[in-house]
């Protein structure tokens, strides 16, 4: 019994799909819960896993194909043996002197003979599943789909990613196109149309790390032992710091909804993680209400699912402020570009031994540089620059994140 394999269905914020990989090709077996085809959309790459033991039959939608929620992808015949390869032509070598000398063919069922003939397949060469041995129509099915995927199955098995960057030789002068990723696309489209949309403005402060970084260093092996593995990072200092912020400032943390501010009682904060494909942001629900190892431990968790391609939908839904650490690739200074709907976004940069002057005396010194990219239409820049220090100043001094003042 061939079953179908449909594409998942989609949330409302989500129109479509592409079929990015078959892991599979026609005539080969498959096993229940195994992965099949991965459907890329605008947030994230969705498996699809097989239903049923069997053989996956014909293809529906190729790689590359748009596809809509609870489209059909292609099927699988249920129980359905594989082709079989090495065995193959022994096993036919030995049917054809059989059938010479006149012996019988094998047993196969009237509907299993007819398909065979049908499509070119000698009876003798296909591998029975049947009840001692009987060739089924199942069987016929699964060697018409090896016979016809046989020529495109070795270089479908490893296409190159679409959005992989080109390797030329020195003094080549060739160019080539490759399409788009739908999430590449799709951060292409935000970051027009925030820069369009918004009266977006940034404004920068810098902020000695010598409080944290002392902090870290004493108690990170005690930290990582206490947390059951999980590292004391710079992350939720900045997270913490943040969240403390938004609850003094609330209008960074609300979003424009027509001729409406939204404020927002929770802060949901979304830490950008890179990826083979891309920028992603996943989000941490109720960061407010999170300890330093729960942080941690989320971002760690959302790093390796953004390495594996494992995020959800869910968790690369929503944010009310988003932190990105461009500092982790070098980056001195940027103005990073607001996600909307969000109101703001925090950019932390990398940290150098600088000299500062301090009490009059020049010493040298941890320093962070952070810009603060804002919707000048929600936030003034008053509000703006006083969010910033308070981060600063937070941070400076991480004793007040403990004790709330």
């Amino acid at each position: 019994m061939a079953i179908e394999i449909k594409a998942p269905t989609f949330p409302e914020s989500v129109a479509d799909g592409t079929v990015a990989t078959w892991h599979k090709q026609p005539g080969e077996a498959v096993k229940r819960d195994e992965l099949i085809v991965d459907i890329e959309t605008d947030k994230v790459v969705l498996e699809v896993l097989a239903t049923a033991d069997g053989v996956l039959g014909a293809i529906v939608k190729n790689e590359g194909d748009t596809v809509l929620s609870d489209e059909v992808l292609g099927s699988i015949v249920e129980g359905g043996a594989a082709a079989p390869a090495a065995a193959a032509a022994p096993a036919a070598a030995a049917a054809a002197p059989a059938a010479a000398d006149g012996e019988d063919d094998p047993i196969a069922a009237p509907a299993a003979r007819k398909l065979a003939e049908e499509n070119g397949i000698n009876i003798a060469s296909v591998a029975g599943t049947g009840k001692g041995g009987r060739v089924t129509k199942e069987d016929v099915v699964a060697a018409v789909a090896a016979k016809k995927a046989a020529p495109a199955a070795a270089p479908a098995k490893a296409p190159a990613p679409a959005a992989a960057a080109p390797v030329f030789a020195a003094g080549d002068r060739v160019e080539k196109r490759v399409p788009m990723t739908r999430l590449r696309a799709k951060v292409a489209e935000r970051l027009v149309e925030a820069q369009s949309n918004m009266a977006m403005l940034t404004t920068f402060n810098e902020v000695d790390m010598t409080e944290v970084m002392a902090l870290r260093s004493k108690y990170k092996d005690l930290f990582e032992k206490s947390h059951n593995g999980v590292r004391l990072g710079f992350m939720s200092f900045f997270v913490k710091a943040a969240t403390e912020a938004l609850k003094r400032f609330p209008a960074v943390n609300a979003s424009i909804d027509g001729s409406d501010i939204v404020y927002h009682g929770y802060a949901d904060i979304g830490v950008a993680v890179s990826s083979d494909r891309g920028l992603v942001v996943p989000v941490l629900r109720n960061a407010e209400l999170m300890s330093l190892a729960e942080i941690e431990g989320g971002i760690a968790t959302f790093g390796k699912k953004a390495r594996d391609g494992k995020l959800s939908m869910e968790e690369m839904t929503g944010g009310t402020f988003t932190i990105t650490n461009g500092g982790t690739f070098g980056s001195m200074m940027s103005t990073p570009i607001v996600n909307p709907p969000q109101a703001a976004i925090l950019g932390m940069h990398n940290i150098l031994q600088r000299p500062m002057a301090i009490n009059g005396q020049v010493v040298i010194r941890p320093m962070m540089y952070l810009a603060l990219s804002y919707d000048h239409r929600l936030i003034d820049g008053k509000e703006a620059v006083t969010f910033l220090v308070t981060i600063k100043n937070l941070l400076e001094d991480p004793a007040r994140l403990l004790l709330d003042i």
